[in-house]
């Protein structure tokens, strides 16, 4: 495998059986393809992902995510870099399709939930000399909801803690909005080492709104190795086990707990 890219680390898991979809990188029409490759397991990375990457010479990515798929990099060329380097990254996918290569930027869960689609677009602008296509992905919140039992049956919504690029009081005015709706919730990014606020603050308002005997729902490494889950309520989650590998599921009014697994019904009648 070839390493060309931001810090020249080169990947692991040579496949010499991987070795579909090479472009001279001159002169041929380019390709983006953006990829969702899952929560990090083989087995919920769908064909289509996969095929995108083995058609690709060469893969962009946040390094940890390359990780999970070194076993399809063959000889690619791979660019890695890590946090908060995303910028970079969809220039240097944007710049390596121009210049006629097939290109892989790959996503964990979907590339279009809080992954790599959006910004390599803004990047690419309206110039319509690079083909893309978008390859969903198996979500965190899908991955989790699983795990639990079926907690997201009815209306979910979706929202990230992370307050680096959405403002705090924005996250805030939205999930109190989702909260009043009576929506099942899952949580992105909940909390890190250091940033504590953006949690404690959210689930003040889920207390406010929701009661603490609503249920939630946790998942650690959800479709990863390595796996674990609880179900507990807000009243009694305790913040300290709570990390960045971590997805809650916060359900609604209606949801329960059945043989030991979270469900939220659908509204038939049983």
């Amino acid at each position: 495998m070839c390493t060309s890219g931001l810090d020249g680390r080169p990947a692991r898991g040579v496949d010499p059986g991987h070795e579909a979809g090479r472009s001279d990188g001159g002169g041929g029409r380019g390709r983006l393809f953006l990829v969702g490759i899952g929560p990090g397991g083989a087995e919920h990375l769908t064909p289509a992902a996969r095929e995108a990457i083995l058609a690709s010479d060469t893969v962009v990515g946040y390094r940890t995510y390359i990780d999970l798929i070194t076993d399809l990099l063959g000889e690619r060329d791979v660019i890695a870099t890590g946090m908060r380097s995303e910028v970079e990254r969809a220039e240097a996918a944007v710049e390596a399709a121009r210049a006629g290569r097939q290109v892989a930027v790959v996503s964990s869960g979907d590339a279009s939930v809080y992954g790599m689609a959006s910004l390599v677009l803004e990047v690419l602008g309206e110039d319509d000399s690079v083909d893309v296509e978008v390859v969903p992905g198996v979500t965190a919140a899908l991955a989790a909801g699983a795990v639990l039992g079926s907690p997201l049956t009815n209306d979910f919504a979706v929202i990230s803690l992370s307050d680096l690029l959405t403002p705090l009081p924005t996250l805030l005015k939205r999930l109190r909005a989702v909260a009043e709706a009576d929506l099942v919730i899952a949580l992105y990014n909940p909390r890190s080492l250091t940033r504590h606020e953006p949690f404690d603050r959210a689930f003040e308002i889920l207390r406010e709104v929701r009661g603490d005997e609503t249920l939630v729902g946790v998942v650690r490494n959800a479709g990863r190795d390595g796996v674990e889950s609880r179900i507990t309520t807000i009243g009694e989650l305790d913040a300290e086990t709570i990390d960045m590998v971590t997805t809650l599921i916060v359900g609604n009014s209606l949801t329960r707990t059945i043989a030991g697994r979270m469900v939220t019904p659908r509204g038939y009648e049983v």
